[in-house]
């Protein structure tokens, strides 16, 4: 049962971000990174329960030419239950009223998180556009492990 969950237009504190993002078994980010980016963020979104923050969506970019939806997660205990597509769709209807013509709308998809997205006009980019990426480590040390098969 999720009718007992609201949506709140407003963006997770550092604290709840991090429980989220962990909880969701994203990589994982420090306390210093999350407070630096959280106030950069264009327009994000949370599901409560209770007063409890269960799920989070995001977009950041230059508010012009580049939006890139970040950070979906929805705590395990209520995965497969539409959370997501609701958190996108709130994402979406922003996208619709604030992105200007030209502007690019991007995402990363994580497995079948694609087919989600795709719901919403996302298409694959490949072979036209790759996703590249790497993640900083202290010292200024690039790192890919992320990105090893488990």
């Amino acid at each position: 049962m999720t009718d007992d969950i609201v949506l709140v237009e407003r963006f997770p504190d550092v604290d709840d971000y991090l429980r989220l993002r962990a909880a969701a078994g994203m990589h994982e980010k420090t306390r210093e990174a999350a407070a630096r980016a959280l106030p950069n963020t264009l327009y994000g979104v949370r599901l409560e329960r209770d007063g409890q923050i269960v799920a989070m969506g995001r977009v950041i970019g230059d508010n012009g030419c580049f939006f890139t939806v970040v950070d979906i997660a929805v705590v395990p205990d209520l995965q497969g239950r539409g959370l997501g597509k609701r958190i996108v769709a709130a994402l979406d209807a922003w996208l619709q009223r604030n992105v200007p013509p030209s502007a690019y709308v991007t995402l990363v998809a994580d497995g079948d998180a694609k087919h989600l997205y795709a719901k919403f006009g996302f298409v694959e980019s490949a072979p036209v556009a790759v996703n590249m990426e790497y993640v900083m480590e202290a010292g200024g040390v690039r790192s890919t492990a992320h990105l090893q098969p488990k």
